[in-house]
């Protein structure tokens, strides 16, 4: 791999069902605020990047004979007291709840598509509803591992690229036509009001939290840097993939969240596409929600991939004398060439990992609020704890040194981010159960 296939994994993995919500979020905090916000957090997430790119080998960042391929290796090498190891053992699940957003996600495009062309035909008050399914993403969970997705992945961020700019430039011209009509932008420095104080400042805090989730990509940050070549050393190339795909996402994430804010105000939607805040013309809001349909394919399996390599690890440690594990079937695709290699536990397993995500994702249509509680639960201890901690052993920094405490600093305030953030995300997700 080079520096443009980790930028297109970055990206496939960083713009999905985030940068759909940045709309809602900057109407929630405002002119001020929202912005500033986002562009906060593309600073801490490039501070992580950073510091984590160094932890790929050891103890030498560039050329340490041992390398951690995973963020799980490294953080139980690094971290492996018994506190740590069960922050250690809940990494999977976190991992799972990131390919629940993103299954949920796609549930929701598939729905808007379907959704789009009802309201068409029978008009935009019309009672449509329609369900989707996991079907592609069974079939795409077929392949062997990372070393595999870089087609996928530069499809997908290629996807990701049409449907940021086709929601870009929707808005865009929404707002040209407001202006030309009314002369004003909408919106307002303090952002959409609530029925009281106590109510803003929880949007706010949710907000926040769907930030907080649309940036970080620490979890797979490793996985990718394990796909680069050397030389140069990894660490360097990661650190220029990083800075480019935080720089692109972060222009593409101000584009759809200011311009969806200006165009919406007071309306502006929890899903920019498929919360219709667009129904015309409804051919380019099918597209863009088949390229953000096409887009979530890749980016599933970017999170998906790690659960599965875990589990089966686990799987063939555990049975290594099994046929259902260890026996593999090779499996030629029609029409082409290319042969998969399987075993029964992998087609199973993933099979059904795919049917029960699904099916939870459909149970829950929370969009905004669910984006929050997972921004706020993984935002402080995968993107800031650990790497930060790693960071510290990998590079024998004393305590109370001038770089120690700029850390410890560093992840205190974004623990209390991640704290407000999540508060107000569980007020918002309660209050959309049972409000």
């Amino acid at each position: 791999g080079t520096r443009w296939t980790a930028v297109a994994h970055i990206i496939t993995a960083v713009i999905g069902a985030g940068v759909l919500s940045l709309a809602w979020a900057v109407a929630q905090l405002g002119w001020i605020a929202g912005p500033l916000s986002m562009m906060a957090f593309a600073g801490i997430t490039y501070v992580s990047a950073t510091i984590l790119c160094d932890c790929y080998r050891y103890p030498d960042p560039e050329v340490g004979p041992r390398r951690f391929r995973s963020f799980l290796d490294a953080v139980h090498h690094y971290l492996g007291t018994y506190v740590r190891e069960f922050f250690f053992l809940i990494i999977p699940y976190v991992y799972a709840s990131a390919t629940l957003v993103y299954v949920m996600d796609g549930w929701m495009e598939y729905r808007a598509i379907r959704e789009s062309n009802c309201y068409h035909k029978e008009g935009h008050q019309a009672p449509c509803n329609s369900y989707g399914d996991g079907v592609v993403q069974v079939v795409m969970s077929q392949i062997p591992d990372f070393h595999n997705m870089e087609w996928l992945s530069i499809l997908a961020a290629i996807m990701s690229f049409a449907y940021a700019v086709i929601g870009f430039g929707l808005g865009f011209a929404k707002v040209i036509g407001t202006v030309s009509e009314n002369g004003e932008i909408k919106g307002s420095m303090t952002g959409v009001p609530a029925a009281n104080t106590a109510d803003k400042i929880w949007l706010a805090f949710q907000a926040i939290g769907d930030i907080a989730f649309a940036y970080p990509y620490s979890l797979i940050l490793l996985e990718i840097q394990d796909t680069l070549k050397s030389p140069p050393a990894e660490n360097k190339t990661m650190k220029k993939a990083s800075v480019t795909a935080i720089f692109i996402t972060t222009f593409f994430y101000l584009a759809c969240g200011c311009f969806g804010y200006a165009a919406f105000g007071v309306a502006t939607p929890g899903n920019l596409l498929s919360g219709f805040g667009f129904y015309e013309p409804y051919w380019l809001i099918d597209f863009a929600n088949a390229c953000v349909l096409l887009h979530l394919v890749g980016a599933y399996q970017m999170y998906a991939q790690p659960v599965f390599a875990y589990a089966e690890a686990w799987f063939t440690t555990n049975f290594p004398d099994s046929k259902l594990v260890n026996k593999h079937y090779n499996l030629s695709l029609p029409s082409s060439k290319h042969v998969i290699t399987v075993t029964a536990l992998r087609l199973c397993f993933r099979t059904a990992y795919v049917a029960v995500s699904t099916a939870i994702a459909m149970s829950f249509p929370y969009f905004n609020q669910i984006l929050g509680v997972l921004g706020g639960l993984n935002f402080w201890p995968l993107s800031i704890y650990f790497p930060v901690e790693m960071y510290l052993v990998q590079r024998r920094i004393g305590a109370w040194t001038k770089e120690w405490v700029l850390l410890r600093a560093f992840s205190l305030g974004c623990l209390i981010v991640s704290i407000l953030a999540l508060m107000g995300s569980i007020q918002g997700l309660f209050s959309a159960k049972f409000g």
